[in-house]
């Protein structure tokens, strides 16, 4: 989407940085060229996840990669696109990223209507991907997510080829990533290869353990109130604002385990605590009264002790 919204930007000549000093360009390059076109940037922002996706998900599942060196291989992902990204400067912009972005199908991203425009887009978004993995989870194939989570070795005995659904899953994960950077891109107005480093995968995952796991609107909640605070916390301490992201997740996560979403349980929680520590209590204090009230049952040695002992 943001190859898309910078070559209309530029018009009819080359994106900024690829006729800055250095850039030995002299015409656009062949991965631009279907970006000219704004439908076949759509079709590329949901396409070009997914296929990726498949590729690294056959890699890693059919490998019986999991747990915690998938998510290393994942993050390492991350860092080697985003070396890759600030390594072609003439290609990518670099550091820089891209920017200058002006409209999309005729909508001013920079005026309130394009603002409010995209505001609606996004909760249409939001909403539709709510309802597609509500029904998907609530379906045969989400009760069969749900095995892998808990035990896929024994799901795998059943006979279920548990790699097919975790390629499936994930590439419907990165569908939808897909369509988020590309509404991203267009509200915030730049894209840089921070944008794909392990600090923005973190928040992410600081959004769903805030806002709950397991759960499909605790995510939600998570990246409203860590973006919120962030933007307050930032006004007052822009350098300082990640420790503050951090000690909200430690809090959260000591307090409420079960993140935001989990507070509506949180009364039935107390209760239940409380009434285990009345048992326990209560248990304790009768088996002191009992070691209490039992008489001296340790035996006396045997006065024919010595005779047995010879015997």
């Amino acid at each position: 989407m943001a190859m898309y919204l910078k070559l209309h930007a530029s018009g009819a000549s080359l994106p900024d940085f690829m006729t800055a000093a250095g850039s030995n360009l002299k015409s656009l390059p062949l991965i631009w060229l279907p970006f000219k076109n704004p439908i076949i940037a759509l079709l590329l922002v949901v396409l070009v996840p997914v296929v990726v996706s498949i590729v690294i998900g056959a890699l890693t599942f059919i490998n019986r990669i999991r747990g915690v060196y998938f998510s290393i291989l994942s993050e390492a992902l991350a860092v080697i696109f985003s070396v890759i990204l600030v390594g072609s400067q003439s290609y990518t912009g670099g550091s820089n990223g891209l920017t200058g972005f002006k409209n999309f199908m005729g909508v001013d991203l920079y005026q309130p209507a394009g603002k409010l425009t995209l505001f609606y887009v996004a909760l249409i978004v939001l909403t539709l991907a709510y309802v597609i993995s509500y029904q998907m989870i609530n379906h045969k194939i989400g009760r069969i997510l749900v095995a892998i989570r808990d035990s896929e070795n024994r799901l795998r005995f059943t006979g279920y080829n548990t790699s097919i659904y975790k390629i499936f899953i994930y590439a419907f994960a990165a569908a939808l990533s897909g369509i988020a950077g590309a509404l991203y891109v267009c509200q915030v107005g730049i894209i840089t290869p921070t944008d794909v480093n392990v600090m923005f995968s973190i928040e992410m995952i600081i959004w769903v353990a805030i806002g709950g796991r397991a759960t499909l609107l605790g995510p939600v909640i998570g990246a409203l109130v860590v973006n919120e605070f962030k933007t307050i916390i930032s006004n007052y301490f822009p350098s300082l604002w990640y420790y503050f992201i951090g000690g909200l997740f430690i809090l959260v996560i000591l307090l409420f385990p079960s993140g935001f979403s989990g507070l509506k349980d949180l009364p039935h929680y107390l209760r239940t605590r409380k009434t285990l520590r009345q048992l326990g209590s209560a248990s304790d204090t009768s088996s002191q009264e009992v070691v209490s009230n039992e008489p001296n049952t340790i035996a006396k040695p045997s006065q024919n002790f010595s005779k047995d002992i010879e015997k």
